[in-house]
């Protein structure tokens, strides 16, 4: 059964077009909040559907989908952590966490569990409209390099598909993990700044670096490897990354 607190604003009569603004699902369980970014994100154009549990969500972006999620984490049914959880089982939609807790290592926890963004209660409607603008960009650039192959001793990156393998073994990247990892290959032994890839990667240059550590942890962890040791992906301290191949490789 449909949840009941599903709605769906500015909807198209049948059989027009489907609107050119993304269309964002809002999670909130408190009903003044909600109905204040329902109307913020109406008024600036976006179609808006609107959940106020974990389980709507997850019915939502399973089915009738979206093109971002506005998440709150306090949530009746299950905690927001959790419902992001899973999400993220089934699609890899954009989404920005609503959060009243102001807390480093929850914030981190949340970025590592796929969020792509997240704001600190209470937020305005203008931030709320450029944090979504920011994160639709990093979700939509389309701008590889000329070359689609990329290879950096036994690892190949394939724009063009958007896959990529170490030593022939596919890696499971998730699109943030993959544009990085592309953006890297493809100025191998070149040392590329926090702030460069906020500005070239995420499409955000004055995101959170916080998030780029969290997303080349995560990388590196799928590489196989730790920060203490090695093989592909150096850290160069107070300046930056590097990609470059192994002594050993092929």
């Amino acid at each position: 059964m449909p949840d009941p607190s599903a709605r769906l604003l500015a909807a198209p009569a049948p059989g027009t077009p489907r609107p050119a603004a993304p269309t964002v699902l809002v999670v909130e369980d408190d009903p003044f909040v909600r109905t204040v970014l329902i109307r913020h994100l109406t008024a600036a154009g976006h179609p808006v559907r609107s959940v106020g549990t974990a389980l709507g969500a997850l019915r939502e972006v399973a089915g009738a989908g979206c093109d971002l999620v506005v998440l709150d984490l306090g949530l009746p049914d299950l905690d927001g952590s959790d419902a992001l959880k899973m999400i993220r089982s089934v699609t890899d939609v954009p989404v920005i966490i609503s959060t009243a807790r102001d807390d480093e290592n929850e914030i981190v926890r949340l970025l590592n569990d796929g969020a792509d963004d997240y704001l600190v209660k209470p937020f305005s409607g203008s931030h709320l409209s450029a944090r979504i603008a920011a994160v639709l960009r990093r979700a939509t650039a389309a701008a590889p390099p000329v070359t689609h192959l990329l290879r950096v001793g036994g690892l190949l990156v394939d724009t063009r598909r958007r896959e990529a393998t170490l030593d022939e073994a596919p890696l499971d990247l998730t699109r943030r993990e993959f544009d990085l990892l592309a953006h890297l290959a493809a100025r191998p032994g070149t040392v590329v700044t926090r702030k460069q890839i906020l500005a070239e990667v995420w499409q955000d240059s004055y995101g959170s670096v916080q998030t780029i550590d969290v997303h080349l942890s995560w990388l590196r962890r799928k590489l196989g490897e730790t920060p203490t040791a090695p093989r592909y992906l150096h850290t160069v301290r107070g300046v930056g990354f590097r990609l470059e191949p192994p002594p050993d490789a092929p």
